[in-house]
């Protein structure tokens, strides 16, 4: 456009100067200099006409070609202008453009079959912008991470979502895969990787649920081995309390006598120690009946009340006003309730509070407490099988707890907020 305008002002430039000798030349009365003056006018304007043809319209052209390229308008294009140099020139930018037509569709083709994919994927898909904060993230990170729309987590930070995934999957180094386990049981493999887009490095982390396969996996390990360890106890138990039995009937020394009972009475215990490893492989399924959370609480409460009032802790009850119907086994249950109050005071020790509350709407309840806390080493290792910090703990307690909440479909954390309180939370997810 540029080098057209210039061309025409040149040219009327160069029009008017001729009309302008024309003129002076015509005043002389010199008709042959005047002829040979309009000849020469239009001599120079048949030029013109050819240098603008020749010259000037296929630069224009290829500028109007250029301002295509410039506004990425890949559907238009030029028209031949019947100048065999300037047509090849054409011929080749309009090829071009189909090609870079062709592309552009199949890119948004593959854009979107990916986007498709990422957002059916069963896997939680979070990627970051060249500067960390969030560009896009797939529907199963949504429900991972417990964000409702992905509006909520657009242009942040990672770490400015609360989940605690996010302060595992921030300490991933590039192309590092790590399995996270969180204080609610859940096993996350989590994969950090990086990618090139125009230039800019991007990181992109995979969140892999694992929980079910990794609890399938251990019960079955632990399954087979306390099965093993208890048939060999029992049945080398059996044998020698027999043995003792008869040895103490036989002789009549008390000093004897006494070491028989003693060895005898170990041998019991050591069955009973046994037993306890099998009784979490012998949970049985639940007997779901409607029951009332907040009576089933309250029963559990004064059941324990005797060994908190003991220790000198107080147990502090906030229930809903209208107490939540549930539809699960009260005896199993039960026994959950009584582990998590045991475990409270065991934290505790002595001096303390252990809180209950319930709420309908979800339906749940909380149980907290003033102990000592989970430290982060602790909190990666919960729900582990035969994990326990007690000195004379078996690690049978949270594996019961976890066996049961699943078994009734629950969803549940333990974990130790920033006010100091851990927190045992429960959640009905299954119908009631």
């Amino acid at each position: 456009m540029k080098v057209s305008l210039l061309f025409r002002i040149l040219s009327v430039i160069l029009i008017a100067a001729l009309a302008v000798i024309s003129f002076f030349v015509f005043r002389l009365s010199n008709l042959f200099l005047f002829l040979g003056v309009e000849v020469l006018t239009v001599f120079t304007i048949l030029y013109l006409l050819f240098f603008h043809r020749r010259i000037v319209k296929p630069l224009q052209i290829i500028g109007d070609g250029m301002d295509l390229l410039k506004e990425q308008d890949f559907s238009s294009r030029l028209r031949l202008i019947g100048q065999p140099e300037a047509d090849r020139i054409i011929q080749v930018f309009n090829k071009m453009m189909d090609y870079l037509k062709d592309e552009r569709l199949h890119v948004r083709e593959q854009n979107h079959f990916l986007d498709l994919l990422v957002n059916a994927s069963p896997l939680g898909v979070l990627i970051l912008s060249f500067d960390g904060r969030i560009l896009s993230v797939n529907n199963a990170a949504l429900a991972i991470l417990g964000v409702k729309t992905p509006a909520e987590g657009m242009g942040k930070k990672p770490e400015e979502i609360d989940h605690p995934l996010m302060k595992g999957l921030m300490q991933l180094e590039p192309y590092q895969s790590e399995a996270i386990r969180l204080g609610n049981a859940n096993i996350y493999k989590c994969t950090h990787a990086r990618f090139i887009d125009r230039g800019f490095p991007h990181s992109f982390y995979l969140i892999e649920l694992l929980t079910e396969e990794v609890v399938k996996a251990e019960r079955k390990a632990y399954e087979q081995v306390i099965r093993m360890i208890a048939h060999e106890v029992n049945n080398t138990t059996a044998g020698i309390t027999s043995t003792l039995d008869t040895l103490e009937q036989m002789l009549t020394e008390k000093d004897i006598q006494e070491a028989l009972k003693a060895a005898i009475e170990r041998c019991y215990r050591m069955n009973r120690f046994i037993a306890n490893y099998a009784d979490v492989v012998r949970i049985p399924e639940p007997e779901a009946t409607g029951v009332s959370l907040n009576e089933l609480l309250v029963s559990c409460k004064r059941f324990m009340e005797h060994i908190c009032r003991n220790r000198r802790i107080e147990i502090v009850m906030a229930l809903s006003e209208q107490s939540p119907v549930v539809e699960i086994d009260p005896v199993l249950f039960e026994q959950v309730i009584v582990n998590i109050i045991k475990n409270a005071a065991e934290s505790i020790e002595s001096d303390g509070y252990i809180y209950i509350f319930t709420t309908s709407s979800p339906t749940g309840l909380e149980i907290a407490d003033t102990g000592k806390g989970i430290s982060k080493e602790t909190a990666s290792r919960l729900f582990s099988p035969f994990f326990s910090t007690k000195p004379n703990g078996q690690g049978l307690g949270l594996i019961f707890i976890r066996e049961v909440l699943l078994k009734h479909g629950c969803t549940f954390s333990l974990t130790t907020g920033a006010d100091g309180l851990t927190r045992f939370t429960i959640r009905f997810t299954f119908k009631e």
